[in-house]
């Protein structure tokens, strides 16, 4: 039997690949136990892994929730499990990034969006269907969607079900950027190691104080950066020397 999330590391990068491209990539239980598994383990690699792109084979990232298992009654390891895994997955140590072409819809999107940033291919499409199916969001669409875009923006997106291309999405602020579609993985690839080519330590303890201090006010929010930073990393002086001998 193959993979359903298949890992691959190069060059501190570990690169999640959802696996069912038969099927679109359709998310059921058995992916989310995969990708919850692959999570776990990197989670505990922070010396070995910098980064984490989560994307989807074939054709696009994913098609969304697997309806086929709705519609027959899924039988969750434990419940509210794929909320939760995909809260695991925002709350890695390490940056995470999504890498989304072509159809990023519903259940699918409330999995791109647990990713710290979302690339887009110019060919990628985002919709949550939500109302379209009489379900309502259970993965964290409802909270995650407004931080990104804003509270109307999420709502048109919510109340319409309507698709909004790569470049839509940009301009909205749900995706970052857009790559060609092309060469979108080895953009993606570049961004990677733009980003590993700074400090670990920083890229980690950064995360941290943005996501400990979500939703704070200003005042309490400089003060716990104040308070909890980690401060200078162990790689500090030998990247300050560095740069004074340049």
């Amino acid at each position: 039997m193959s993979e359903l999330v298949v890992r691959n590391d190069r060059d501190g990068v570990a690169w999640l690949t959802i696996n069912r491209p038969d099927k679109l990539n359709a998310l059921n239980v058995p992916v989310f136990e995969e990708l919850e598994a692959h999570i776990k383990t990197i989670a505990r690699q922070t010396d070995a892994v910098g980064a984490v792109v989560l994307r989807g084979a074939g054709k696009c990232f994913s098609a969304g929730h697997d309806l086929g298992d709705i519609a027959v009654g899924e039988k969750l390891p434990r419940p509210n499990f794929q909320a939760h895994v995909i809260e695991a997955l925002s709350n890695l140590p390490q940056p995470v990034i999504t890498a989304v072409h072509s159809h990023c819809y519903t259940g699918a999107l409330e999995l791109a969006l647990g990713g710290d940033i979302l690339i887009a291919s110019a060919n990628a499409k985002f919709a949550d269907t939500h109302a379209k199916w009489a379900l309502t969001p259970v993965w964290g669409m409802s909270q995650r969607l407004p931080r990104r875009v804003g509270k109307h923006k999420a709502l048109e997106m919510m109340f319409t079900a309507r698709t909004y291309l790569a470049d839509e999405a940009v301009a909205m602020g749900l995706a970052n950027m857009v790559f060609p579609d092309d060469s979108f993985e080895a953009d993606v690839t570049a961004f990677c190691a733009e980003i590993l080519a700074n400090s670990w330590f920083s890229l980690r303890a950064n995360k941290t104080l943005v996501l400990s201090s979500d939703g704070m006010g200003l005042e309490e929010g400089l003060a716990h950066e104040i308070y909890t930073s980690q401060g200078v990393g162990p790689d500090m002086a030998d990247r300050i020397g560095g740069f004074g001998k340049k």
